[in-house]
């Protein structure tokens, strides 16, 4: 009944007719000729409502127009035809454009950014063209700079594992459809600085003006340094994963999105300078504002909810002009309206979505909320407030400000939370606690962050006083996040609704490249034979075990020093410090494996040591047998050395994990006499090259392999003679390379093993 007395707001109902519009579009695209011929109905229409003016048929036109826009957007991308010219193979060629973002500079000295092309050189040919490629290059790129860059451009790759980013999708929505890699510095030729956008170019480099003046005399505190350049300017790719997961954590990490926090700071200081210090009239003042709002925007990198900001701070200030009251709801359509005017494919967004949800849940519900909490505590009704003195006033007040905090902090909880779980799959009722305490002092460090700004052309002295302030106040609001982070149950990881199963055993065999990690969920119990990488783990292990809702590990097991299998355990037992931890007892010279040996040391984390002929159990119908190394085996290389590993699983189904063992390894267990039949063998590849032999796949006869495989170095890579003889002896193949992740489940005496990457299933019933 609220909404029907609402005043009219007619932004909502456009943005409504556009979102249908959009969605419709997504799921009936259209083909050009009858794109055409909706195109000429709809500007009929519009004639005709020109003339008759009617509600309803002004928003059914918006919605066909938007409809419209989205099919055109979509069957009319120029990245989507360069893509299609050049077809799924890599291609050399020669690419000429502009730096359109931030070159990120990756520790291998990698800097990725995006281009905006102008002309492509294939096979002696230049074509003309405006697409964005996405572009890998060993150099120092600046924002805005002409680059000519040849090396090869591919398809961008899709995700190889469950819970990895998905940036193939993510770019695609912005048009983005090749990368083109450039190995070498000399690959490039910088034409010439300052290209592309100017009012871009020029909110860049007084991005990195700013950044250095509020970084001044931080120079020891780096941690410090990437929180501030963070929460002021929207740069969160500098924020370290360490100091940024807390706040992901915590339900705080909104601060390092510009969003009406900052815009409306900024917006408060240059109200007060332009009415207070400069005498401009509230005309003339908003005149000059809103310019500078929407420059503050690009400062911070044009970011959905920086510009959603913008665009509700300049309604709202524009009532001033027109003298007429800017409703919270509407001034939040209107932007949503214009956004998707200018890109509809920010519909699909994370960003777009969690900023629109959030802000409508606070707009909605804050101000409902507030009141029923305040009932709580308020005074006798019939005792006007000015009555009230001395202490009961101040604690109506602090109870008041609680109350405004609170409903604030719970109705954007309320808005994320479908979204956080969707995108994240994180739940952090500790937010609510959090941003109570948080939010208030990230005020003030924007605040400061300001004054900083103002003050240090001129009075550059007082500058340094506000960013040591500012220190002070940064970590503060550090240790309150990691604070929070750390309590039992403040956050959770949940698994993505699916259809119920009754499995006995689920097993997923990440894929890593040369590096391994594999998670068996049975039961009530999780483990994980090693860990990849600290880059894999990092990257991916992390990502997949949030995705699979996992937030305690029963179990980890080190099959042997090689990097790729255990270089991300430091970072693993941070994450899961209670943890019953295997590691291979064989000596090795693997300084990776050394080093986690101390750390073990140092943190009196126990291990157990165990060798063939050991085993231990998963759960009550997986048990784990140790097949190899013997106790006292010594060998000059890690991958003589590795765990071989027979799982049983109940009630008579088994695997195999071999992991990099080689030809020595196998001949090994071979004269062992041990019972190697397993009808899934999941294995890596020997530093030798030679693995696999046909005496230990007589021995084993399985009816699935899953084997690691990459082209460089060749080692690494399966054989074809190798991949004809599973294929003369009737073993499905599941290769890496081109499957991606293997996900296996077992129930009863069934079980099936499915390809993340192509969705091929085997399904087998146990023999």
């Amino acid at each position: 009944m609220r909404l029907l007395s609402a005043p009219r707001q007619p932004f909502v109902g456009l943005a409504a007719a556009a979102v249908i519009g959009i969605l419709a579009a997504e799921f009936l695209p259209l083909s050009a000729l009858a794109l055409s011929a909706t195109a000429i109905v709809v500007a009929v229409c519009v004639i005709v409502l020109l003339f008759w003016p009617r509600l309803v048929a002004t928003y059914l036109v918006v919605l066909s127009s938007f409809f419209l826009l989205h099919n055109f957007q979509a069957n009319n991308a120029e990245g989507q035809r360069i893509a299609a010219q050049l077809g799924r193979r890599p291609r050399i060629l020669t690419a000429t454009g502009y730096v359109i973002s931030e070159p990120k500079i990756a520790p291998n000295g990698f800097a990725t950014f995006l281009l905006k092309l102008e002309s492509i050189e294939l096979e002696g040919r230049e074509d003309p063209t405006d697409a964005v490629w996405q572009v890998r290059w060993r150099g120092t790129p600046e924002f805005g700079d002409e680059l000519k860059l040849s090396g090869t451009t591919e398809p961008i790759a899709p995700p190889r594992n469950p819970g990895e980013f998905d940036m193939r999708s993510y770019l695609a929505r912005r048009d983005i459809r090749r990368l083109l890699f450039v190995r070498y510095p000399e690959d490039a030729i910088l034409v010439r600085h300052g290209g592309g956008n100017p009012v871009l170019w020029l909110a860049q480099k007084s991005r990195a003006w700013m950044q250095n003046a509020l970084c001044r005399d931080l120079e020891n505190a780096p941690e410090v340094r990437s929180f501030l350049s963070g929460i002021v300017l929207g740069l969160r790719h500098q924020t370290p994963e360490d100091i940024e997961e807390p706040f992901q954590q915590t339900g705080t990490l909104h601060l390092f999105a510009v969003a009406g926090l900052h815009v409306g700071i900024v917006g408060a200081l240059l109200w007060m300078m332009a009415t207070t210090v400069a005498r401009l009239s509230r005309k003339w003042a908003t005149a000059t504002i809103i310019p500078l709002l929407f420059f503050y925007a690009a400062v911070t990198g044009l970011h959905v909810s920086s510009v959603r900001a913008a665009v509700m701070s300049s309604i709202l200030l524009g009532g001033f002009v027109i003298e007429r009251k800017a409703f919270l709801t509407n001034s939040l359509a209107a932007a949503a309206f214009f956004l998707l005017c200018w890109n509809t494919n920010e519909l699909f967004s994370a960003g777009f979505q969690l900023s629109f949800a959030v802000v409508g849940a606070i707009v909605m519900v804050a101000d409902p909320l507030s009141r029923l909490l305040q009932r709580w505590g308020a005074p006798d009704p019939f005792l006007p407030l000015t009555l009230l003195r001395g202490p009961r006033r101040l604690l109506h007040s602090g109870f008041e400000w609680i109350c405004r905090g609170a409903s604030v902090s719970l109705a954007a909880w309320i808005g994320s939370l479908p979204f956080i779980l969707w995108y994240f799959h994180l739940v952090t009722p500790i937010s609510l606690f959090a941003n109570l305490l948080v939010v208030p002092i990230a005020f003030f460090i924007l605040a400061i962050a300001l004054l900083s700004l103002i003050s240090t052309p001129l009075l550059p002295w007082l500058a340094v006083v506000f960013n040591n302030a500012n220190w002070g106040l940064a970590k503060l609001v550090l240790g309150i996040v990691q604070l929070f982070a750390q309590m039992p149950g403040g956050h959770f990881y949940v698994q993505q609704p699916h259809w119920p199963e009754k499995l006995t055993a689920q097993m997923t065999v990440l894929d890593l490249g040369a590096g391994a990690a594999i998670h068996i969920r049975t039961g009530n119990t999780n483990w994980l034979f090693d860990c990849g990488s600290d880059r894999s783990y990092e990257h991916v292990v992390r990502e997949y075990l949030h995705w699979a809702g996992v937030n305690r590990l029963d179990g980890v097991l080190l099959s042997h020093g090689d990097a790729l299998h255990i270089g991300g355990a430091a970072k693993l037992l941070r994450d899961f410090p209670h943890v019953h931890l295997i590691d291979n007892p064989a000596p090795d010279r693997s300084a990776v494996h050394q080093a986690l040996q101390r750390l073990f040391r140092e943190n009196r984390i126990k291990s157990d040591g165990l060798a063939a002929g050991d085993h231990f159990r998963l759960s009550s119908k997986v048990t784990a047998h140790i097949l190899f190394p013997p106790r006292l085996l010594s060998a000059s290389m890690a991958d003589d050395e590795t765990y071989v590993i027979h799982l049983l699983i109940a009630p008579s189904m088994s695997a195999l994990l071999m992991s990099d063992s080689g030809k020595k390894t196998e001949d090994a267990l071979l004269a062992s006499g041990a019972d190697l039949h397993s009808e899934i063998v999941i294995k890596g590849q020997h530093h030798s090259g030679h693995s696999g032999s046909s005496q230990i796949l007589d021995a084993v006869q399985p009816r699935v392999v899953i084997a690691t495989s990459r082209d460089f170095p060749d080692y690494e890579r399966i054989s074809d003679e190798w991949v004809a003889d599973l294929q003369r002896r009737g073993v499905k193949l599941f290769r890496q390379d081109e499957a991606g992740a293997v996900e296996l489940k077992f129930s009863g005496t069934e079980w099936s093993a499915r390809a993340y990457l192509t969705g091929e299933t085997f399904r087998s019933v146990t023999r």
